[in-house]
């Protein structure tokens, strides 16, 4: 549900960088979007993985009171480091705004309800992706999953709407790099209880480029 993109968390409005692909002429084809989804996932969708399961166990490992809030700030801060990109940030904050804010509808927790209260502004997506994860009952790995999934499915949506592809043919594509995102999911689990400045950031600097640039068009079809 939470990777899903009919979930109100805003996601079905945003490209994850493939329109700005499709506009420079880099994804064109099946072939070429396959790719850039295998770069995607590997780069800032397994930084949000990470992001997304440290979260998640922070909500295990906290005390009673206050529920886990200073490591999911940390958390928090973190990303915010990993993500050079002035646009990208804009864009994770509103996505995790709105995803807790779906989440605390769903499934009402006082721990979601710290978060919001500790990051007014709202916190990046992945932390409130982590956050949900567990107010819903689910661990680390499966965390990681749902970021990897919201990583791959967002572009690859918005693939077909962009180039016309066929949707069978993408999905096809999707399925092809579960293997890698299950491996991807599972070393993000691994890496949950680590100290948060120790958490990986894999760069993307083209994505960032991208973001900039996409972000200054008059007319789009997605805000990002």
């Amino acid at each position: 549900m939470l990777a899903d993109g009919r979930f109100p968390a805003g996601s079905h409005a945003h490209s994850g960088g493939l329109e700005a692909a499709v506009a420079a002429g880099r994804v064109t084809d099946t072939g070429t979007l396959e790719a850039f989804l295998r770069g995607r996932i590997a780069t800032s969708g397994a930084t949000a993985a990470a992001f997304a399961a440290a979260a998640c166990a922070a909500l295990d490992n906290a005390p009673p009171d206050p529920p886990g809030t200073d490591r999911l700030a940390d958390l928090d801060t973190e990303f915010e480091a990993r993500t050079p990109s002035p646009a990208l940030r804009a864009t994770s904050r509103r996505l995790g705004r709105q995803l807790l804010r779906a989440a605390r509808a769903v499934q009402p927790h006082r721990a979601l309800d710290a978060l919001a209260a500790a990051l007014p502004g709202g916190p990046h997506q992945p932390v409130a992706l982590g956050a949900a994860a567990r107010a819903l009952g689910l661990g680390p790995r499966a965390a990681a999953a749902a970021a990897l999934h919201d990583a791959a499915t967002g572009p690859a949506t918005a693939a077909v709407r962009l180039l016309g592809l066929d949707p069978f043919a993408v999905h096809a594509a999707l399925a092809r790099l579960t293997p890698h995102m299950d491996r991807l999911a599972a070393r993000a689990a691994d890496s949950a209880q680590a100290p948060v400045d120790e958490l990986p950031s894999y760069g993307a600097p083209l994505l960032d480029i991208s973001a900039e640039l996409h972000a200054t068009w008059e007319v789009r079809l997605f805000a990002s």
